[in-house]
């Protein structure tokens, strides 16, 4: 199984290294990640494997939640199901 992270705030230094830092203490491995700076703002999209979370989705979803309101950042956290089927027409 597959989820869809999406990070986006204002850029600083370790962005990347907060998040895959919090995906590696859940479990989760980062299959594909893509992160663009544009002038001071940051985007990133990273696609993880959760099969072997050793928490359950929902409180990953609500760990890199939180972790995006203490760096100032919004970190959403989608399965990969669900966003192949907001994407499918």
């Amino acid at each position: 199984m597959k989820a869809v992270i999406t990070v986006t705030g204002k850029d600083t230094m370790g962005i990347i290294a907060k998040v895959s830092t919090a995906c590696a203490e859940c479990g989760a491995n980062i299959v594909d990640i893509s992160q663009s700076v544009l002038r001071d703002y940051f985007a990133m999209i990273m696609l993880v494997d959760i099969d072997k979370l050793y928490i359950s989705f929902t409180d990953f979803v609500d760990k890199m939640d939180k972790l995006g309101k203490q760096s100032g950042l919004v970190i959403q956290t989608m399965h990969d199901d669900i966003f192949q089927a907001m994407h499918t027409i």
